[in-house]
């Protein structure tokens, strides 16, 4: 039987390639495009050897072709961190834009059924807890965090339009806090970043007075959940994430006990619009979907910290010192 076609962009990083291990699994053919600014083959190198599975080393933002048959695209091609889309803004806001939009055109001229990856950052600082798909957001377009929070924001606006105007078979993802294997130490995330830090053995750098809350996915729940709505038939946003919410200081305590460390916890400045809050409704996942995290934080943690504690020490022992949001 011919195997299903799948181009996923930005399968290189963290959330990519486990979407690639996962479509491999389920006995597609997949087709891996990355540019390698912030995804690493390392990722995925294990797929190379399958016949199933190819690679494109390619920017998004450019032209794409894709030769023969093309049944699915999911759209992850995007810096996701503080520390990368204050470091690439225009990148960002190009990925989000026309790098959309070449994917959208693809989808449009395949007939292919496309989802793409939005965040819960299009909520921006929420005036509304915990965020449904219908709140609007509260973002500041000319912040730091404004270039992925707005390429975002418009990434969704030109996905409807083209369901709307190109009758595109399209789906629309937000994506709450998420962790587990093959996160990066130094993206400038506050899970990857504590756990960094206790195992270098320094004090774990808190923003504001850490009240500020967050609400972690395992990435296993996370894929499992937009495989779901992949194969849905429902084209409006829906929130992919954790309800289980937890304050930033009680993070980094949890982060503490598990690694055994002594270190001090430190407070500094909280960055500019950071979010004081951060829950996703998943009334919609489970009602549409019939979907619902199953890896509780504890269960996650122990494999995500096992996989930092299994890198090499230099990878670890190389990672900056501080990080930029408690992301």
């Amino acid at each position: 039987m011919k195997r299903k076609r799948v181009l996923i962009t930005g399968a290189a990083g963290f959330l990519g390639s486990h979407l690639s291990d996962r479509f491999i699994k389920e006995g597609y053919h997949v087709i891996a495009m990355d540019n390698l600014i912030t995804g690493d083959l390392r990722n995925i190198e294990h797929l190379f050897k399958l016949e199933q599975f190819e690679f494109y080393h390619h920017d998004v933002t450019k032209f794409i072709h894709i030769p023969g048959e093309l049944n699915f695209i999911l759209h992850f091609a995007s810096p996701a961190s503080p520390i990368d889309y204050l470091k690439i803004p225009i990148q960002t806001l190009k990925v989000g834009s026309l790098g959309t939009h070449n994917c959208l055109g693809l989808a449009k001229a395949k007939n292919a059924r496309i989802l793409v990856a939005s965040t819960s950052e299009v909520y921006g600082d929420p005036l509304v807890h915990p965020q449904t798909e219908e709140y609007w957001g509260n973002v500041n377009p000319v912040g730091p965090r404004g270039v992925y929070d707005e390429a975002k924001r418009f990434q969704e606006a030109i996905t409807m339009a083209y369901h709307t105007f190109h009758n595109v078979d399209t789906r629309i993802i937000r994506i709450f806090n998420t962790y587990g294997p093959r996160m990066r130490l130094n993206d400038g995330r506050a899970l990857p970043a504590f756990i960094g830090q206790a195992l270098r053995g320094e004090d774990l750098t808190v923003f504001g007075e850490g009240s500020q809350t967050r609400s972690f996915c395992f990435v296993d729940d996370l894929v499992e959940g937009i495989y779901r709505l992949l194969m849905s038939d429902y084209h409006l946003p829906v929130n992919i994430g954790n309800p289980d919410e937890i304050s930033l200081l009680d993070f980094a305590k949890e982060i503490l006990a598990l690694t055994g460390n002594r270190v001090k916890i430190i407070f500094k400045p909280l960055p500019v619009d950071d979010p004081k809050q951060r829950e996703p409704d998943i009334t919609k996942a489970r009602k549409l979907l019939g979907w619902e995290p199953k890896v509780n934080r504890k269960e996650g943690l122990k494999i995500t910290y096992d996989y930092f504690k299994s890198l090499p020490e230099e990878e670890w022992r190389k990672q900056p010192k501080e990080f930029v949001s408690n992301k």
